[in-house]
């Protein structure tokens, strides 16, 4: 049964579609997926090409958008959007601490999880656009992760597609995760040089929390433990385009003057603590890293083991060398499922995640050169995400590709470009530019 409701110049449908858990077994165990159609108001009943939207992440729900907000209202002039949830993501059969235990104990979570992945994903997609096209193509726009997904989708189902938009997502084919943090860890160095050197006065504020952390148990109101590690994480903020303002105020109210001494104020504990914790995305915890693994190769908490080449990122080590405090960026490590209430349940079940030696290819580089599908690619220029070397590379080996490369917009250009970044996206996929 669907579902059908008017917002400002849309008109939005539920949609639920059931689909197998495993893929080549379709006889087996289902699972539910959610995705919401919009459509322009003035355009509800015509006959106008589909296009799909698949989120960044992994483990983010579609975006809940009002009215034409963002992008959505550049695409919603020709096209009537499906917005996904992914599985395990949003009201698509979620995936998380309350109920995963249903599953069996850590093996059986992981194995379960381990169909989480852009093949599956991609594969749902195929199930599904039949049932709303009728069978023609559709375009799939993909963010981030989103564009991984939209890379395996070119390289194992490239007739479901009219034509594909990416945007920061074009993956390595064939780096391990320890690569893709070996050429992060650097970006990630030049992204905190650059907020110093926009506001000084950060320094010796990181210095001052990471010491107070180092020497003060602090726990958060929803439990979460505030260690430095989990403070120098929020440096994730500094890949997206407002990230460096929105450290600094964050930054500026740390602390307050109480009887008994300077104390990490509420307000900065409250905005930490909706920062960092998975509660509301524990995917992303989970199988972050299991998206590059490829092969008999774990990942073996890759993040946390090439960090240790990098010996600055040490908090207690700058301190001491009364040097600045680096924060870190996106990478998940094994503490993390210690100081996070939401995560603390399933750390045995990201163990087994982490030594997992058995995961399919994810690319078909034969295929992806002899592609034909109109394919437009944005490239942030020092993404600090997704690496644009990487990028660039894979992007020669991808055949109808066209690339725009711009330092106009950081990773969350798509959001924060909305139109112009679409608009680019779609006339470079019809030779328009």
């Amino acid at each position: 049964m669907t579902v059908s409701y008017r917002q400002p110049g849309v008109v939005l449908t539920d949609h639920r579609f059931t689909v197998p858990l495993d893929h080549d077994d379709p006889a087996g165990e289902s699972i539910e997926l959610f995705a919401r159609e919009a459509v322009a108001s003035d355009k509800a009943h015509q006959d106008l090409p589909w296009m799909v939207y698949l989120q960044g992440g992994p483990g983010f729900g579609a975006n809940r958008f009002v009215g034409k907000q963002a992008w959505l209202g550049r695409a919603l002039k020709e096209f009537r959007v499906l917005l996904l949830d992914q599985r395990g993501t949003g009201h698509s059969t979620p995936a998380n601490r309350q109920t995963l235990p249903l599953r069996g104990g850590p093996g059986a979570q992981a194995d379960y999880l381990a169909r989480f992945r852009a093949d599956s994903i991609v594969r749902d997609c195929e199930a599904i656009r039949p049932r709303l096209t009728g069978g023609d193509p559709w375009t799939v726009l993909g963010q981030s992760f989103g564009g991984f997904c939209v890379v395996h989708y070119l390289s194992t189902a490239p007739e479901g597609l009219r034509a594909a938009l990416i945007t920061g997502g074009l993956p390595s084919l064939d780096a391990h995760a320890d690569d893709v943090y070996r050429a992060a860890y650097p970006r990630i160095e030049r992204k905190v040089a650059a907020h110093y050197a926009r506001y000084p006065q950060d320094v010796e504020r990181a210095r001052q929390i990471a010491d107070h952390l180092l020497r003060h148990e602090t726990v958060l109101s929803n439990g979460y433990r505030l260690t430095v590690e989990a403070f120098q994480s929020l440096g994730i903020l500094l890949g997206g385009g407002e990230g460096s303002h929105r450290l600094h105020y964050l930054l500026e109210e740390a602390f307050v003057r109480t009887p008994q001494g300077p104390a990490l104020s509420d307000a900065f504990q409250e905005e930490v603590q909706g920062l960092l914790s998975y509660a509301g995305h524990p995917l992303y915890a989970l199988v972050h890293e299991a998206c590059y693994a490829q092969g008999d190769r774990p990942t073996a908490w890759s993040a946390e083991r090439v960090r240790a080449e990098f010996p600055q990122f040490d908090a207690a080590k700058a301190l001491a060398d009364d040097g600045p405090l680096l924060f870190t960026g996106e990478s998940v490590h094994p503490w993390v499922f210690d100081t996070d209430p939401a995560l603390r349940p399933l750390r045995e079940t990201a163990e087994e995640l982490a030594a997992r030696t058995d995961w399919r290819p994810l690319y078909d580089p034969a295929r992806l050169a002899a592609n034909e599908v109109p394919v437009a690619a944005a490239i942030y220029h020092d993404d600090m995400y997704v690496d644009p070397e990487h990028s660039l590379r894979t992007a020669r080996a991808i055949g109808n590709l066209r690339t725009w490369v711009t330092d106009e917009f950081e990773h969350d250009g798509v959001r924060a470009g909305g139109s112009r970044v679409l608009d680019r996206l779609l006339a470079l996929s019809r030779d328009e530019v």
